[in-house]
């Protein structure tokens, strides 16, 4: 063979073999998924975030006709299990349900978390809201959202409200009142809920932020007033309770906790768009929704940009950081 047809030879033969290769890569991507996708939750089983991220595990399930494993990973409100979520290949098996804990906020107060989640993940899309309630405890003399500013600024630093933990949603939520409203209240962070639900209906707290699956029996009990709702709007199922933007001294105010399903940074587009769709499909699903809203995490529309929830959220997260002088300390 002379030089210029072996030289030919050996070039159709590597066009041949990219190609393969092209064609290959191209059918992996239509495949997808052909493994069993991982889904991390940060928490341990049994909350709110948890519960939400095994709906979201079915979803993929079935839209996907997909084999998903879930996996607890808790630690750091959230931040261990993103974290292993970030440092895993970008090819759509390994995949967040987290929260707006460790999606947004935890950024801002804890100085180990070593990714950013604007440049860290790839947002894939909403799957539920996560709406709050302001509580007072009944030792507390107010019953309206009006009794409760009234009182907070007659009395500047003589009460208290508490939060799960530093840098999760409620502590942001409160502070944002304080802010929005002009008052002053000391805030108390607790190592999760339970302890400082104790202390909220045993009269050593003051006001705090619940989820209304929380705040129910407490409030059916007597043990707290239920005041206001953190939601731009009144949440659909507690239309009674007014949102606390209603109140002049509130105007504006929102600021509430959302479930989520991101990806490692780097995601293929084709792999995200078939995500995006199994789950906007999935939350379209009557039994579906019935089950988040029963749960109180009404179930997000599936179509909402989760890098805009993102941004702005973490916008509000800087701002409340430098009004309250935050730390991991306080």
């Amino acid at each position: 063979m002379n030089p210029d047809r072996a030289t030919l030879s050996r070039r159709l033969c590597i066009a041949c073999a990219m190609t393969s290769l092209f064609a290959g890569a191209v059918q992996a991507q239509d495949a997808y998924p052909s493994k069993p996708i991982r889904i991390v939750i940060g928490y341990a089983p049994g909350g709110s975030v948890d519960m939400v991220g095994r709906v979201v595990g079915d979803i993929l399930a079935r839209q996907l006709n997909a084999t998903v494993v879930v996996e607890n990973v808790p630690g750091a409100a959230g931040v261990v299990g993103a974290q292993r979520v970030v440092s895993a290949k970008p090819d759509g098996y390994t995949l967040l349900a987290g929260s707006s804990n460790e999606m947004a906020g935890t950024k801002f107060v804890n100085a180990a978390q070593k990714y950013d989640p604007a440049v860290d993940l790839t947002p894939v899309s909403l799957t539920a809201q996560a709406p709050n309630l302001w509580v007072a405890g009944a030792h507390v003399p107010v019953k309206t959202v009006d009794d409760f500013v009234k009182l907070a600024k007659a009395n500047p630093g003589k009460y208290s409200y508490g939060s799960p933990g530093i840098g999760s949603t409620p502590h942001f939520s409160g502070e944002l009142i304080k802010k929005t409203a002009g008052v002053y209240l000391v805030h108390i962070p607790y190592k999760g809920s339970p302890a400082m639900t104790s202390d909220l209906g045993g009269g050593n707290l003051d006001f705090a932020i619940l989820s209304p699956t929380a705040a129910a029996p407490l409030a059916q009990s007597g043990k707290i007033r239920i005041l206001g709702a953190t939601t731009a709007t009144r949440i659909a199922t507690l239309k009674e309770v007014p949102a606390l933007a209603e109140h002049p001294a509130l105007k504006g105010y929102a600021l509430s906790g959302w479930f989520a399903l991101a990806a490692p940074k780097g995601l293929p587009p084709e792999v995200l768009t078939k995500l995006q769709k199994a789950i906007q499909t999935g939350l379209a699903d009557p039994a579906i929704r019935q089950k988040l809203e029963a749960a109180g995490t009404p179930p997000a529309k599936g179509n909402e940009s989760l890098a805009q929830v993102m941004r702005t959220d973490m916008d509000k997260y800087a701002e409340l950081v430098k009004f309250a002088r935050i730390t991991g300390d306080n």
